[in-house]
């Protein structure tokens, strides 16, 4: 199936204190080579027929990311590229 992937983050000059807490939380578990965490949303839009990115991009800025904080981008994703990233 068509898929494309929005991608939202903060803006870099926006705190983003559920990033603060884990960097925080990283030398607890030994981890203590991370300099700094940023959290953010991934969203995967299925479309039926063809994957339109304008129109992706559409959502995105209307509906899925606040302009005035967050940043997005959108790419073609694959519909098996989600389990690839949690194996």
């Amino acid at each position: 199936m068509p898929r494309v992937v929005v991608d939202v983050m903060l803006k870099p000059e926006i705190l983003d204190p559920q990033g603060q807490a884990v960097a925080n939380a990283l030398p607890r578990l030994g981890v203590n080579d991370v300099a700094s965490v940023r959290i953010g949303r991934r969203i995967e839009i299925d479309f039926t027929g063809e994957p339109d990115l304008d129109r992706a991009r559409e959502i995105a800025d209307k509906l899925l990311a606040n302009p005035v904080i967050e940043d997005f981008t959108v790419h073609l994703g694959e519909a098996d590229e989600a389990a690839d990233a949690r194996s």
